[in-house]
């Protein structure tokens, strides 16, 4: 059974100013305090009820129930449409849907395919092959097996039907962002975008045929290409970029991932539970960069060492030549910092996972006087977009890989959202620091927040100590149960406030396990509050509930300043007399 929660807005009585009026029970139904106390944190803007604005003020409210009804009506005459997207990514589309929600006549241009590069070359093939290997690797793993008292003949694949699988799923998913969009009555526009001027732009083959639109908002969503360094020659059968891999053309005997980042671990995952034999060729001095160090070790220990994977870190593929005329593929090593030669390897096949760079060309971003960075639009906080003169573009926005704040398919959609408040009335400015990332391995990593490297140079800048608590997987019933019990969560805090500063888990369903710490960062949850949750038992959640739990907050009177406390959070400091 549900219950519902209703809420009079007839005659509102006035709301009191008093902070002591604020019920601390609210935080736990996840409303902020300032949503209820404006003045609880300094420079708060007063509480005011929602109004319809210029954009939603027909006379039967059509607008406002846009997403049940269909698509928005303009707000006047003068423009084609209110919001026009160009790029029908996962970004682009949950600008849209958000945009018809709020009442907003709303078009997407697209080029290529609905979906962009997470649904159709990235993240949701990606998880097809992945789901496949950790199948594979489990069936292999015959000391596994026998410990749930099963026995499990020779485990084998057949290629052409794991590559179906990833492409069905893609085609599914692409399907389902299409009629989503559709059904709200969004117009997919079927070219590539071309901003002409202010609230002007054209979409097309880019011929004669073009049709120019107006708009009164334009969002860039034309995320990102795989960045494929100098000197490697990309053929799409030997030397292949994560697009060609997703396709999964053929099994290599012996592979070279160029990278070990997030794309590079993945694949080497795939791979390996296939049969492949990997080496990785890093740049950096370790392989793995970017995940918190301590995560990373542990990761390294379960997902690297014991599989047929070997590491060549410190090095750069200066040139990398396809396979032809019989010979292998060739890979010439430098060394990163002297840039002498190293060896060269001769594999079967190599991939490069050396990252991602923004698709802006063609943009016409010239026609409004924005210059790129390193192909990157710039924007500020708000994803406004800065001409080359660092003044705001009116009614200019860009979101996702293309502005490379971060370049994660949620964290562009998250910016879209933003961009869609902000363009109703509704300033709203996204906590990046938020937005959760995971690699699906198996098993899989999972972040949020600071790395401790990170937090510790920001607690030596800023005046404060950083804390640090862990939890195992090992101590988990449900992990055990499963015999997964590798793995381990760590809490990287302010014991003088209790603030989150990040939250890193290696282990079983890590991906799914970080969101109670991420929507906690951006609502603003302190550790004091979040260890009274409660968790069902036996679950995996019940990780985090020791993390939370087993971390030491000092924050009580004796600590703070009265003054102080008062001062800074009323609110607080009433919940704990």
């Amino acid at each position: 059974m549900q219950s519902a929660i209703s809420i009079s807005l007839s005659s509102p009585s006035p709301i009191p100013r008093s902070s002591a009026a604020c019920p601390r029970s609210l935080r736990f139904c996840g409303l902020r305090k300032e949503a209820f106390c404006p003045d609880a944190s300094p420079g708060a803007t007063p509480l005011r009820l929602p109004t319809l604005n210029s954009r939603s003020q027909h006379s039967n409210l059509n607008a406002v129930f846009a997403a049940l009804k269909g698509n928005g009506s303009p707000s006047s005459n003068a423009f084609d449409y209110d919001l026009v997207i160009i790029g029908a990514g996962v970004g682009g589309h949950g600008a849209a849907l958000h945009a018809v929600e709020k009442g907003l006549k709303t078009a997407i241009i697209e080029g290529d395919v609905v979906g962009g590069t997470c649904v159709n070359r990235g993240c949701v093939p990606s998880k097809a092959l992945l789901a496949v290997s950790g199948r594979m690797r489990e069936l292999q793993n015959e000391q596994h097996m026998k410990s749930f008292g099963l026995q499990v003949a020779a485990a084998g694949y057949d290629r052409q039907k794991v590559a179906d699988h990833a492409n069905n799923l893609a085609s599914k998913i692409r399907g389902n962002l299409t009629n989503s969009m559709k059904a709200l009555g969004v117009d997919i526009l079927t070219g590539f975008g071309t901003i002409l001027g202010p609230q002007k732009l054209k979409f097309g083959k880019g011929d004669s045929g073009d049709k120019i639109i107006t708009a009164k908002d334009i969002i860039v969503a034309t995320g990102s290409v795989p960045l494929v360094p100098k000197g490697i020659e990309v053929d799409g059968k030997t030397v292949i970029t994560s697009d060609h891999a997703l396709k999964l053309e053929f099994v290599p005997q012996w592979i070279a991932i160029v990278g070990s980042g997030y794309i590079g671990l993945e694949f080497s995952d795939v791979y390996t539970a296939l049969g492949s034999e990997v080496t990785f060729v890093e740049a950096l001095d370790q392989i793995m960069p970017g995940f918190d160090p301590e995560i990373g070790k542990l990761a390294q220990r379960v997902l690297v060492n014991p599989r047929k994977i070997d590491s060549y870190t410190g090095v750069f593929a200066s040139k990398i030549t396809p396979a032809k005329d019989g010979k292998p593929v060739q890979i010439e090593l430098i060394d990163a910092k002297t840039k002498e030669p190293k060896e060269t390897l001769e594999v079967d096949a190599a991939l490069i996972a050396t990252g991602r760079a923004p698709f802006t060309k063609g943009l016409g971003l010239e026609n409004i006087n924005v210059q790129t960075q390193r192909g990157f639009v710039p924007v500020d906080e708000r994803m406004r977009v800065i001409d080359a003169n660092g003044k705001l573009v009116p009614h200019l926005y860009c979101i996702g890989d293309a502005n490379g704040k971060m370049m994660l398919a949620h964290a562009a959609s998250a910016q879209g959202i933003s961009v869609v408040e902000q363009v109703t009335g509704n300033d709203h400015v996204l906590n990046h620091l938020s937005i959760p990332a995971a690699c699906f391995t198996h098993p899989e990593i999972s972040m949020v927040g600071l790395t401790e490297p990170q937090a510790r140079e920001k607690a030596e800048k800023e005046g404060f100590e950083v804390s640090i608590a862990k939890t195992s997987f090992k101590a988990n019933t449900k992990a055990l149960a499963e015999n997964e019990g590798e793995g381990m969560a760590k809490l990287i805090y302010r014991p003088d406030n209790g603030e989150i500063l990040g939250v890193h888990i290696f282990g079983l369903h890590a991906a799914d396990l970080i969101h109670e710490a991420s929507n906690a960062i951006a609502m603003g949850t302190r550790i004091q509050d979040i260890k009274f949750a409660v968790h069902a038992h036996p679950t995996l959640s019940e990780v985090l509930d020791e993390l939370f739990k087993s971390a030491k907050v000092t924050l009580w009177l004796n600590s703070v300043p009265l003054k102080q406390l008062l001062s800074q959070s009323p609110f607080r400091f009433l919940g704990l007399l």
